[in-house]
């Protein structure tokens, strides 16, 4: 099967790796800060974020994702290995968004089985993840030397590929890689910004 895009089917398989690849990058940056101490993580959060990722690349495959379903598996692959860490270099409590998303990943879990279809655990789980970054779209609109520039340009990059990666644009296929494209733009969007006026304002 060719790529929305009319590209072989080896080299859009390829790039959709290439895209994980990238994407499992970022996490690498994360996770050195935490390893040097100047990054704590909520360890509830991390742990929150692991079954949502999980709970997507689980939903996400049975709708039938195969060459950008590496990004989402970079995803719960980085988010568990900062969640162990957190258990060491971590902090916090629950935190009511925390478990408004466990909650709803949970329940995702339930509608799939209920009414046995994947895409609507998927739907679910995409929209549960949307609410959790709100605080990091806010956080990067109005302080964005707080969040790493070049962590959340290479997630923008994966996004990108990952778009090129699409074997349809069936939406249970698209849904996420889309989602991902837009979310993951706006931050980038406010992360590089002229930041002169913010600077003036310190």
């Amino acid at each position: 099967m060719t790529s929305v895009f009319n590209i072989d089917p080896a080299v859009s398989a390829l790039i959709g790796k290439g895209a994980g690849v990238i994407s499992f990058v970022e996490y690498f940056i994360y996770i050195a800060a935490i390893l040097r101490g100047t990054t704590k993580p909520n360890r509830a959060t991390w742990w929150v974020l692991t079954l949502v990722n999980v709970m997507i690349v689980a939903s996400y495959w049975s709708s039938g994702a195969r060459n950008t379903i590496w990004v989402a598996v970079s995803y719960v692959v980085g988010t568990l290995i900062i969640a162990i860490l957190s258990i060491k270099y971590g902090e916090g409590k629950w935190e009511r968004l925390d478990r408004v998303c466990l909650f709803g990943s949970v329940g995702s879990f339930l509608v799939w089985m209920i009414l046995r279809s994947p895409f609507y655990a998927l739907a679910v789980n995409v929209f549960i993840d949307f609410l959790a970054l709100i605080p990091t779209v806010v956080k990067s609109y109005l302080r964005p030397w707080a969040e790493d520039k070049l962590a959340w340009t290479l997630t923008f990059v994966a996004s990108v590929l990952n778009i090129f990666a699409l074997e349809s644009w069936d939406i249970a296929i698209s849904l996420y890689p889309v989602y991902l494209l837009l979310i993951n733009t706006i931050v980038a969007l406010c992360l590089w910004r002229p930041r002169g006026r913010l600077s003036l304002n310190q």
